[in-house]
């Protein structure tokens, strides 16, 4: 694939990412936000008994922190929620758009007889259960009030960690399928690799430590999952709209017949190298 074609695809990634990002950023603020803020105003609640024992010393120790905790407030709330979560969101779907981008170069041509728009739903759907589902599982998302804030940065790197590794394995388990497709044929190969990266997870969630904050008992249990849920949807739509918009615009870049002679130059480059 020409260097040309390629900076097109990865512009195209990046606009393509920005659109998904918008779009998983209009969910995130009608379906996210409301467990955010409910989550918060639970946090202030549950904490609020703790501020009324004692006496007047403890009340005005207790107030002269909160007036430090807002002065050192440089984004009030409202800023974060709308903004603030349209940059961070937006920021994050033109990075990985961008990366995608350039997997999919990579990838054309080489995961079977499929079109371009195949190829970025099948690189999307892989992205979304390998980059965020799996480590989910070990490490699902919390809402701001749940947690230790002293563990926060223990746990972001646990948390990517279990990324590189999911993503790792994954490389490792598409390999090992193109290898073993010559003699257990593309479905059986498939089927094995799957089964590999399934159990490879599975002793990798065993071996990484788990989440040592305990989830507080009066934590309301449906505004946990209502979180986690949203979470999950955000990231579902980001990936499925990526694919979807990332898709059309990759076929319309590619020339007439270019998808075509790349899918024949990567089956043939293994039996050249045999040779």
């Amino acid at each position: 694939m020409h260097a040309s074609t390629v900076r097109t695809l990865l512009v195209r990634g990046m606009i393509a990412g920005l659109l998904a990002g918008l779009c998983a950023f209009v969910l995130a603020y009608v379906a996210g936000e409301p467990s955010v803020r409910d989550s918060i105003a639970q946090e202030e609640l549950s904490s609020a008994p703790a501020h009324q024992h004692g006496g007047e010393e403890h009340q005005e120790g207790a107030a002269a922190a909160g007036e430090e905790e807002e002065e050192e407030e440089l984004v009030s709330r409202p800023v974060q929620s709308t903004f603030g979560l349209a940059t961070g969101v937006l920021v994050y779907g033109v990075a990985l758009g961008g990366i995608a981008a350039l997997v999919f170069a990579v990838c054309l041509g080489r995961i079977g007889r499929v079109g371009p728009r195949a190829t970025a739903a099948l690189l999307a759907g892989a992205a979304f259960v390998t980059v965020y589902l799996v480590p989910f599982l070990k490490y699902p998302a919390n809402p701001p009030a749940v947690g230790n804030p002293d563990t926060i940065g223990k746990r972001t790197t646990l948390f990517f960690l279990m990324i590189v590794l999911s993503v790792l394995l994954a490389v490792v388990a598409v390999i090992a399928g193109r290898r073993l497709a010559p003699r257990l044929g593309n479905w059986n190969a498939a089927v094995a690799a799957g089964g590999g990266y399934v159990v490879a997870v599975a002793v990798a969630c065993l071996v990484l430590p788990a989440n040592t904050d305990a989830i507080p008992a009066t934590f309301p249990a449906a505004l946990l999952w209502e979180f986690r849920l949203a979470s999950i949807a955000v990231q579902a739509l980001l990936w499925t709209a990526f694919g979807l918009i990332f898709g059309a615009l990759a076929e319309r870049a590619l020339r007439p017949g270019e998808a075509a002679s790349v899918a024949a130059d990567s089956a043939a480059a293994p039996v050249r190298t045999a040779g």
